[in-house]
């Protein structure tokens, strides 16, 4: 596999991230707002990559991840959510606090570290945001999650994670007492804005905006 600097396996990372979103080639301009980059030192990364068989790119086109592009993005994934959840479950840290520190830990390149990290922490399958951990052949846990601002009136749900990662927001989740596994019952949809009012956990009901909504990955209880 190629060796890839710390940025290029950023750039791989975010290409992922935003291809699992749409079928069609990943937009320059779209890479560029997430790493705040100009679109021309983004277009002078993807040639790179593309010199590297990283990733498949032409000008004007957009960009889309080779095979080994992809597994390189997988690997780094894989090290940054175990080390989410070995800072989380082990260390203490608040899920809100892990993302920066992972961002850095994720470029240490030893897969035996990387393996025995894994058996440490017994095999998790998800990250403490409920994102799902790749397995060491890159294969991911299959989701079938809906996002809260599809759920009807009246039904039950169970947190199961988040698509916003921003300390934020995980914040701001905290304040209002949704965490993984928290039981929310939607008791009204408001027709003006779509925010909704909602029981967590037994909880006095409160208002969730739809930003705040479609933000939280939910499976249905009943």
């Amino acid at each position: 596999m190629q060796i890839t600097s710390f940025t290029e396996e950023n750039y791989l990372k975010i290409i992922y991230k935003l291809s699992a979103e749409t079928d069609a080639e990943v937009s320059t301009n779209a890479v560029a707002e997430l790493t705040q980059t100009k679109a021309a030192s983004v277009s002078d990364m993807l040639r790179k990559l593309s010199e590297k068989q990283l990733v498949n790119y032409q000008k004007y086109q957009g960009v889309r991840l080779t095979e080994s592009g992809r597994q390189v993005a997988l690997k780094v994934i894989r090290k940054h959510r175990l080390w989410e959840v070995f800072l989380v479950d082990k260390l203490g840290f608040n899920w809100d606090e892990v993302h920066d520190i992972a961002e850095q830990l994720e470029h240490i390149d030893s897969e035996e570290l990387v393996e025995k990290l894994d058996e440490f922490l017994a095999y998790p399958k998800f990250d403490p945001h409920g994102d799902p951990i790749p397995d060491h052949h890159g294969q991911m846990p299959e989701l079938r999650y809906q996002n809260l601002a599809e759920i009807r009136q009246g039904e039950l749900v169970l947190m199961m994670g988040v698509s916003e990662h921003s300390s934020a927001f995980l914040q701001y989740l905290a304040k209002c007492g949704v965490n993984l596994g928290s039981e929310i019952k939607v008791l009204e949809i408001n027709d003006f804005d779509k925010s909704l009012s909602v029981q967590i956990a037994q909880n006095i009901p409160q208002f969730l905006s739809h930003e705040v909504a479609k933000n939280l990955l939910v499976k249905v209880v009943k």
